[in-house]
């Protein structure tokens, strides 16, 4: 991801809510499932001075039905003192360390991950990061490793645990440093404690856009995973490029998902940073983002729904995650139908139709004007709009023009040097 937490922070009061633990209603196979990440309080690093939009704590963001998946931010460290892993969680826990060791007691946070998981969210560890110091010698490291995690964050046991008792839903890999070696083992290795486990476990990863992925090519086409929470920012091949096919790649991972990946049913989620300062490059509006989000919903049977980094910087983005979500379901279906690769058109069938008027009340949906032979070319096209997304084929006029689009455009104007639209007659 992008951002660790770089100063400290006072710790905040936490909620202590008394739910069960178990989490009944999370589906991965529906492809309206939105995923964020919590515990670098992004936000707060960048704003310092801003107390007010901090991050708060886990079950804060658990209170409505936005969010769908919390992956924690970040066991950062794979060994450190003591041969145990290290978690860093910005502003959410400051305590000291189990002894002997440099994993920081946050059994405080016990009570809200327990929250969240009763209202149906799941949790999970995420490991490495931009940060991140990762890597194993060899597979056996590797296969050691898995134990290691299981006993920490899931149904295994040690005096060491962060969270206490609270068993987490699964483990994502950010794998963003180092190289390959051992992760298809260690993936390999918790699946096998996983499947003995009395509870449904996910395993997710977050590569980059560009494919293959430079740090987890390997495993992810020899091991299976639930779902991949692919980054399309800070890369050529991120939102700001979706109009560019050929930098778009989102389709690649379409095909990964369906003719590479050992799971068919793998999802593949669309990755974006929820403000401008939450990457480096790559954020777009929350109105354009719609607009990509059920296009790609629409046209690949992968799409399991959207992944953000971060929670914070989202809230305080007037709710970027609101906003996302609201796409998700005003576009989706619960479980899309299969599809071959390449179509462009998706053939699953929503349970309330409505959903597909719904759409056009965005700023951003698609404009289907186009030209009619009465009186002349331009007769009923509408004036090409900033604010308006075309796709390729949709005509619009412009200085006296009649312009017709290459693929798919927002904010592109006719004839400016993007050359998304062809000059098609004069009106």
């Amino acid at each position: 991801m992008i951002v660790s937490w770089l100063s400290a922070h006072n710790s905040l009061s936490l909620l202590s809510p008394l739910f069960s633990t178990e989490s009944e209603t999370f589906s991965m196979s529906r492809n309206t499932n939105l995923a964020v990440y919590w515990g670098q309080d992004s936000y707060g690093v960048n704003n310092p001075n801003d107390t007010a939009n901090w991050q708060q704590p886990i079950s804060y963001y658990c209170n409505d039905d936005t969010i769908d998946i919390f992956p924690i931010a970040s066991l950062s460290k794979f060994f450190s003192t003591g041969g145990l892993p290290s978690i860093n969680l910005g502003n959410s826990c400051s305590n000291d360390s189990f002894s002997g060791t440099s994993m920081p007691n946050c059994t405080l946070l016990g009570p809200d991950i327990e929250a969240c998981q009763a209202a149906g969210k799941i949790v999970t560890i995420s490991l490495g990061g931009a940060d991140g110091s990762v890597g194993f010698a060899n597979d056996s490291q590797a296969e050691a490793f898995a134990q290691t995690v299981w006993d920490l964050f899931l149904e295994g046991s040690s005096p060491d645990r962060p969270f206490g008792s609270v068993v987490l839903d699964g483990v994502d890999l950010d794998i963003e440093s180092g190289n390959q070696t051992g992760y298809a083992t260690f993936v390999t290795s918790l699946r096998a404690l996983m499947d003995k486990g009395s509870k449904q476990y996910y395993i997710t990863a977050a590569p980059q856009c560009p494919y293959p992925d430079t740090y987890m090519s390997t495993a992810l086409s020899t091991v299976g995973f639930d779902a991949v929470y692919v980054q399309f920012y800070n890369n050529y091949c991120g939102l700001t490029n979706y109009s560019n096919p050929n930098a778009w790649d989102f389709g690649t991972w379409d095909n990964w998902a369906k003719t590479v990946s050992p799971n068919p049913d793998v999802k593949v989620f669309l990755g974006a940073p929820a403000s401008s300062s939450s990457a480096t490059y790559g954020y777009v509006n929350a109105s354009m983002f719609a607009t990509v989000i059920q296009q790609m919903q629409r046209q690949y049977s992968s799409f399991g729904g959207v992944m953000l980094w971060d929670a914070s910087t989202a809230y305080a983005n007037s709710r970027y995650d609101l906003s996302a979500k609201n796409a998700l379901t005003a576009g989706g279906t619960v479980v899309a139908t299969s599809m071959s690769t390449g179509t462009s058109a998706a053939t699953a069938t929503t349970a309330d139709t409505s959903a597909a008027t719904t759409t056009t009340t965005n700023a951003t949906a698609r404009a289907t004007t186009t030209a009619t032979a009465t009186g002349t070319l331009c007769f009923g096209v509408s004036a090409w709009s900033r604010t308006m997304a075309y796709w390729g084929g949709d005509q619009v006029t412009y200085n006296g023009q009649l312009w017709s689009a290459k693929w798919w455009t927002y904010d592109d104007v006719p004839g400016g040097q993007a050359g998304v639209w062809v000059d098609t007659a004069s009106c």
